[in-house]
């Protein structure tokens, strides 16, 4: 097929597999993925006004389809793939300073690309078309990232849980579902949201925890759905019974966020999502050795950071260029629209397909100094884990504010130098721990992306 021309060779990609991959994660991690994507194609509704770009949401629009969005949060999933990939291939003895800026560097590659873009993007747009435009444009650009400034924070816990017993991690698990509870009440009593601020931290460990658990085997699976299914038990009873909104995911009319900041109802979906995988996973594994399932896998896997990165500026050029033919979804009562819908999804797969193929070797090529093997021991070592943990704040901030404010570009601005200093304090030479079964946080080099795209990273 010609598509195939624009991949990596399937023998390489199947002879290039470790026989020892976890490819329940890879699996996990590309599913998330395509779910995420596709439920952002379908909730956001885009069009061009007379006044400028109108955003709406379908689930804000239609409440009935709210209850969909507990099958649509499959963030969990990330943060459990992310913990056990560091999980596999976190050695004993490993310097955690040196370890999390390794992490970092990888992370942060696709990112500083995708900021380069934004950043001359939201330039050209404040000479053209004028501040407000920019100002409107800048405050959704990077909206998505806060998943990498959560990241970053949430793996520096990561070498401490390694450390922990199977009675231990349960007991964290609980404990951070009585401290996300807190914050909520916290929230809910002083009418101030900041006080749900430190549940982004809170509530995205727990599927962190689970996932070092999983990786190093202490969760039964028989267990594993009897906790499952004890915890979609409370988070409906949570909805029933407390304040919490049904929908998991943002629609544009919630009267108490379940996700900006999370809540104790999105701690307990955490739960049951993660361990359902945990039952899943062996039989997941046993189907995904299948050459015609691993293929797409292993090679989505390798281009999954342009995938996350890239999917809401694809959706953006599929319902424009519709729109500049006169063809709109943007009101779900409308005569058609879910065939309209489909059209657009069709549109964005194209769009998305040839960026994957545009832009996905970024993610692999090297920088100059940036990816220069480091390592880091000591005082020098904790400063540089401590200025990654900074530099994940920064981008939490920058991500909540936008880049159409300057409190958003200063937050851009340390995010930058808190990992270029991060950088500078490791010297030049010994090794950065290679890790396997990684994908959206490190991804593979070169060569692998395209001719062993499912080798170890």
């Amino acid at each position: 097929m010609v598509i195939m021309r624009f991949l990596p060779a399937r023998s390489a990609v199947l002879d290039g597999t470790p026989d020892a991959r976890d490819r329940a994660i890879d699996v996990a991690r590309l599913a998330s993925l395509v779910v995420v994507m596709v439920g952002h194609c379908v909730l956001l509704l885009a069009t061009i006004t007379p006044s400028g770009v109108w955003v709406g949401n379908t689930l804000g629009a239609q409440p009935s389809l709210q209850p969909i969005t507990w099958v649509l949060q499959v963030m969990p999933l990330f943060f459990l793939a992310g913990a056990a990939s560091s999980a596999y291939g976190l050695n004993q003895g490993t310097a955690w300073g040196g370890w999390l800026l390794g992490r970092a560097q990888r992370l942060a590659r696709p990112v500083f690309w995708y900021l380069a873009f934004w950043s001359l993007a939201l330039g050209a747009t404040r000479v053209l078309l004028g501040e407000s435009s920019a100002e409107r444009l800048g405050g959704e650009s990077v909206a998505l990232l806060w998943f990498i400034g959560v990241y970053l924070l949430v793996l520096a816990f990561v070498p401490a849980l390694m450390r922990c017993g199977a009675a231990a991690l349960a007991g964290i698990v609980v404990a951070l579902l009585a401290a996300s509870a807190l914050f909520d009440g916290a929230r809910l009593a002083s009418g101030s949201i900041e006080w749900g601020f430190p549940n982004f931290l809170v509530v995205w460990l727990i599927p962190v925890v689970i996932g070092v658990a999983y990786a190093r085997r202490l969760i039964p699976a028989r267990f594993a759905l009897g906790v499952a299914g004890l915890a979609f038990a409370a988070a409906v009873a949570a909805v029933v019974l407390g304040p919490y909104d049904v929908p998991l995911v943002v629609t544009g009319a919630e009267t108490f966020s379940n996700t900006t900041p999370p809540t104790f109802l999105l701690g307990l979906h955490c739960v049951g999502v993660s361990l359902l995988f945990v039952m899943a996973a062996p039989a997941i594994g046993r189907w995904a050795r299948r050459p015609r399932v691993w293929y797409p896998v292993a090679v989505g896997n390798g281009g999954a950071m342009t995938l996350y990165l890239w999917h809401i500026p694809a959706i953006a050029v599929a319902a424009f260029a519709l729109h500049a033919v006169g063809v709109d979804a943007v009101d779900p009562a409308q005569p058609g629209f879910w065939g309209l819908m489909a059209l657009r999804a069709a549109v964005f797969a194209v769009v998305m397909f040839a960026l994957f193929v545009l832009l996905s070797p970024l993610e692999h090529r090297r920088l100059p100094w940036w990816d220069a093997r480091v390592t880091a021991r000591g005082a020098r070592g904790a400063g540089a884990g401590v200025l990654v943990c900074v530099a994940g704040a920064a981008v939490l901030l920058m991500a909540k504010e936008g880049l159409g404010s300057s409190t958003g570009w200063w937050a851009l601005a340390v995010f930058v130098v808190a990992l270029l200093g991060a950088r500078a304090s490791c010297g030049p030479e010994a090794v950065v721990v290679e890790h396997g079964n990684d994908a959206i946080d490190a991804g593979a080099s070169a060569a692998l992306t395209r001719s062993r795209a499912a080798g170890r990273g």
